[in-house]
């Protein structure tokens, strides 16, 4: 190889713009022996030492004014091991020279990446502190196939474009470098010249860490340990066990009450998990933790998808948050946003100039919902990107199972469009295919790798085996959330009571479908916005009846199949709408207050662990050996009775009288004779309620209904539900 370079080659490099720098800087043999070259923008002299004895051998020659430094060294068998000592105007420095290191993407990662199937990409992608050749500093690595140049810029090099470019893999559009001496903590960004000539700076999509808004670098961090699954864990997430999930967003659950600051990680360990763990809850659900530039997205328009917010601290402090959940018994799902992303500057969108993330075509990218990108699923390494960031949460911070948030936009085409706004599949139908086979992938991931792990679909269409698995046709998901039980049951419970007994079916009709796929009874933060009020603010009547309603309704949902999940505030009537940037009411529990609050919060406590300890209530969920109704049809009087049973034959019995008149004498036909308990009544003195009740559990009498040989007499207390446990 010759030492001549081109002069205008070195005006590319030195003005940015050239992108093979490894073919020009560091070491290379020549004919004449060994040629060193180096570009170090305000650099008064550069010496080449030996590495072992710190001995000059060379001092580079500086061929222009922009900072182009070469020189020769003699000829030898071995190449030279050699530093950098660089003389700047007020000090010297020593360093390694980033272009003297090798390729560093393996050719299986390489391989793997390329073809979509690896699974944890972002153990390759992305700023990894790493060691090479006794070396310390930090590989970086980035997809962008059509830009023309990519450098890393950051603190370290005055955010100079200029100092760090890439080497650019093009068996598959990865750029790479290791830069030396680089540290955790710092911040850096990647300075991309796309494929218009155009320079952009973008923040690395694999940061494990960023900045929080209004900045937008990403900042180096380690890739966190993995974190082993338990038993315990796995068997909390079954089918047949307890499910009941508190979702929360941390940034409003409670605040500094001085300065209506966000409480930190380490505080929320300390505050929020006791209480979840106090108020029962099995598993706690957290709304997207991915950092987000806008905090009245609520997370679900993120931009770095493997960094947990710094809104409340760092990564560390937010896995000691995810080990105090378990630490205390309580699972942790986390909200995770594959259905779209911001077009912020400094995002994903035209990465490298092209739709790179998403969709070209806006009929197929572009969410006029939410103003957002379409991530195109079509592309091996978008799936790759997404399916490893489910792997991520859950290996790396011990994540329980995955919400998927708004499924039917991804798996739907013409989701929420009219006629001429979208593109049919390649056999003419709505369904995305790719969108399709790219959940299919990410749930059997899941499966294989993290085995008990759960993933739970936000699912808002009739769309069928969303919790098949996908061998059989399915989409691979455990459970589904049940929007459809959600809205007709919340219809039902906003109407006067006089008017009930015309929509008597709301509560009934679910059942029709309750084994068609693993359901979850959501009442989420989607149903306490946007002005449909608070779940209290829903309930119709005076203020005691609008107490009673929500209790009446909360013990209906805890006796119906299908696993629970409340809104933080939920669980004490919050009165007004969620608002992201301040506190729940928690004042309202002040007993100033009158205590209907601590009666509602109280109730859902005692829930909770009513829940747990009666099996009945949740083995069965799926099955429909697990449920039977006993009084269907009695409109007039909006009474429901049914019996929840486990797979030993024990039952509950529940009833729920949603008007507000007592109904004494009430009779129940039952299968099997005995003696009732009274477990559990909405409408208890210790609720707030009336105390109306059964003494604490009648007897069965030998007298037919309902087409049964036995029967209860029963005292329904006005809009309440109780629970009658069978005794052996």
């Amino acid at each position: 190889m010759s030492d001549a370079i081109n002069r205008d080659t070195i005006q590319q490099l030195t003005a940015g713009h050239y992108a093979d720098p490894f073919s020009i800087l560091g070491m290379h043999k020549t004919s004449a022996g060994f040629t060193i070259r180096a570009f170090l923008p305000d650099a008064l002299q550069v010496d080449v030492l030996d590495k072992q004895t710190q001995q000059s051998l060379a001092t580079l020659t500086q061929v222009d004014e922009t900072g182009f430094f070469s020189g020769r060294l003699p000829a030898r068998a071995q190449p030279y091991q050699y530093q950098l000592l660089i003389q700047w105007q007020d000090h010297q420095q020593v360093i390694e020279d980033p272009y003297r290191f090798g390729p560093l993407l393996q050719e299986m990662d390489s391989w793997l990446l390329a073809e979509g199937t690896h699974l944890r990409p972002y153990e390759r992608l992305g700023a990894h502190p790493t060691r090479l050749d006794n070396v310390d500093g930090v590989t970086f690595a980035v997809w962008a196939p059509n830009a023309l140049r990519v450098s890393v810029v950051g603190e370290f090099n005055f955010w100079d474009g200029r100092r760090h470019p890439m080497r650019f893999r093009k068996e598959n559009g990865i750029w790479e470098l290791f830069i030396p001496h680089v540290q955790i903590g710092q911040i850096y960004k990647y300075e991309v010249i796309n494929c218009h000539g155009q320079p952009t700076l973008k923040a690395d999509p694999y940061a494990f860490s960023a900045e929080m808004r209004p900045n937008t670098a990403s900042r180096i961090s380690q890739l966190p340990p993995r974190v082993a699954m338990s038993d315990k864990r796995r068997a909390a997430n079954a089918f047949s066990a307890p499910v009941s999930i508190y979702e929360v967003h941390l940034g409003s659950w409670r605040r500094h009450t001085d300065d209506n600051s966000w409480l930190s990680y380490k505080e929320l360990a300390e505050q929020l998990i006791p209480y979840v763990k106090y108020m029962g809850f099995t598993h706690i659900e957290l709304m997207p933790m991915s950092e987000h530039p806008f905090d009245g997205s609520w997370g679900y328009q993120p931009i770095g998808i493997y960094a947990p917010t710094r809104r409340f601290g760092d990564v560390e402090e937010f896995r000691d948050l995810v080990d105090a959940a378990h630490q205390a018994g309580i699972n942790v799902l986390l909200d995770w946003v594959p259905a779209h992303f911001p077009t912020d500057a400094h995002g994903l969108a035209q990465f490298d100039g092209t739709s790179l993330y998403e969709y070209s075509d806006p009929k197929e990218g572009f969410h006029q919902d939410w103003n957002t990108l379409i991530y195109n699923y079509s592309r091996l390494e978008v799936r790759n990107y997404l399916s490893g960031n489910a792997l991520y949460w859950m290996e790396r911070f011990g994540i329980d199972g995955l919400r998927v948030d708004a499924v039917a936009s991804m798996i739907y085409r013409n989701y929420s469009r009219a006629d001429g706004e979208w593109i049919p599949n390649k056999f003419g139908g709505n369904e995305n295919l790719e969108a399709i086979d790219f959940v299919r992938y990410t749930n059997k991931t899941i499966g294989t790798e993290c085995p008990g792990a759960a993933t739970i679909a936000e699912e808002s269409t009739d769309y069928p085996g969303v919790t098949l698995p996908p061998d059989m046709g399915g989409l691979g998901f455990h459970y589904k959330w049940n929007l459809g039980w959600m809205h007709d049951s919340l219809d039902y419970m906003s109407l006067d009571p006089v008017h009930r007994q015309y929509h008597h079916d709301l509560l009934t009709f679910g059942m029709l479908y309750a084994y068609t796929e693993n359901f979850v009874l959501p009442l989420s933060h989607d149903e306490v916005v946007h002005g449909k009020r608070s779940l209290l603010g829903r309930m119709p009547g005076d203020t005691w009846q609008q107490f009673a309603n929500l209790r009446a309704y909360y013990g209906f949902m805890w006796a119906h199949p299908g696993k629970k999940l409340l809104f933080m505030g939920g669980e004490f009537a919050q009165g007004r709408e969620w608002d992201h940037d301040s506190s729940l009411d928690w004042h309202l529990l002040d007993p100033i207050q009158g205590g209907w609050h601590n009666g509602v919060q109280d109730l859902v406590r005692d829930l909770n662990h009513c829940y747990q300890q009666q099996a009945p209530l949740y083995q069965l969920d799926f099955d429909p050996r697990g449920f039977e109704w006993l009084v269907v049809d009695d409109k007039q009087n909006s009474v429901f009775a049914f019996v929840r049973r486990d797979d030993e034959g024990n039952e509950v019995v529940v009833v729920s009288n949603f008007t507000p008149v007592p109904r004494e004498n009430y009779r129940i036909g039952i299968d099997i004779a005995g003696e009732y308990r009274e477990i559990l009544n909405t409408d208890s003195e210790f609720y707030r309620g009336s105390n109306t009740g059964n003494h604490g559990g009648v007897h069965s009498d030998d007298i037919p209904a309902h087409g049964r040989n036995h029967s209860l007499q029963l005292m329904l207390p006005p809009l309440a539900t109780i629970y009658l446990r069978r005794e052996s």
